[in-house]
C-alpha cells in the first residue's frame, strides 16, 4: 500500500478524543488501514493513527472508510468529504499531515440532499443564520435572521460556505443532531470538531458530497 493509501500513516494526527472513547459500529468496515478502534485505550491517544471522533453510538450508522483519491487526481488545497451514508465528514489538508474524519448530522430527507462536488469559498466564525424560503413556507415563525453566537442560531461557532448557495458545513449547538437526518441540507458537526476543521480548511478546499 501506497503512503498517500495508508490512513495510518504516521505523518497524520490524531484529533477528537475529547471526553468519550471512540464507539463506532461496524468497525470491520475499516479494515487495517485505520487501526483497531474496537480497543481504544484510555487517555493520550495515539498520535500515529488518523482521527476519528465519534459521539453517541446511537448516533452513528454503517461508516465506510473512503479516501480522497476516490474522487480527485490531485489533492489541491484539501478535500472534504461528506458522506451521507456513513453520516460522517472527512477532512484532509493540502500536504496530507492532517486527517480528520468526524460525524456530523445529514439531510432530512433525499430532496433535501445535493451531491457532486463543490468547494469552500468563505469561511466565517459565529455565522449568521437566514432561514430560505423553502425552510420558512414549511414554518411561518422562523425568524427572518439569527445573529451568529446567539443560543438559537442552529449554525454553532463555525461555518464553511460552499459554493452551493445556502449549504455549509458547520457547527451545531444541538448535539443530539450528529449522526442524525436532521439537517435542511448542511452538514453539521459537533462545534469542537468544526472548529479543528475551521483552522486548517482553506478557501478552494475541494468538497465532494456523496
Amino acid at each position: 500500500m501506497s503512503k498517500n493509501h495508508h490512513y495510518g500513516d504516521r505523518r497524520t494526527f490524531l484529533q477528537g478524543f475529547f471526553t468519550a472513547s471512540v464507539i463506532l459500529p461496524g468497525t470491520s468496515a475499516f479494515g487495517q488501514d485505520l487501526g483497531p478502534y474496537n480497543q481504544p485505550a484510555p487517555g493520550t491517544p495515539n498520535m500515529t493513527q488518523t482521527a476519528v471522533a465519534s459521539g453517541p453510538q446511537r448516533n452513528l450508522s454503517s461508516f465506510r472508510a473512503r479516501h480522497w483519491r476516490d474522487f480527485y487526481s490531485a489533492i489541491g488545497k484539501g478535500v472534504i468529504l461528506a458522506d451521507v451514508t456513513s453520516r460522517a465528514v472527512h477532512y484532509w489538508s493540502t500536504d496530507e499531515s492532517v486527517h480528520f474524519i468526524f460525524p456530523c448530522s445529514i439531510p432530512m430527507t433525499e430532496d433535501l440532499t445535493r451531491r457532486g462536488q463543490t468547494e469552500v469559498v468563505r469561511k466565517m466564525k459565529h455565522p449568521p443564520w437566514t432561514p430560505t424560503p423553502s425552510m420558512r413556507e414549511k414554518d411561518p415563525s422562523l425568524p427572518q435572521r439569527v445573529e451568529g453566537g446567539a443560543p438559537e442560531n442552529p449554525l454553532g461557532q463555525y461555518g464553511l460556505y460552499l459554493a452551493w448557495p445556502a449549504y455549509l458545513v458547520h457547527g451545531t449547538h444541538d448535539t443530539r443532531k450528529i449522526g442524525r437526518k436532521s439537517s435542511s441540507g448542511c452538514y453539521g458537526l459537533y462545534n469542537e470538531h468544526v472548529a479543528r476543521l475551521f483552522e486548517v480548511a482553506e478557501i478552494g478546499t475541494q468538497v465532494t458530497v456523496f
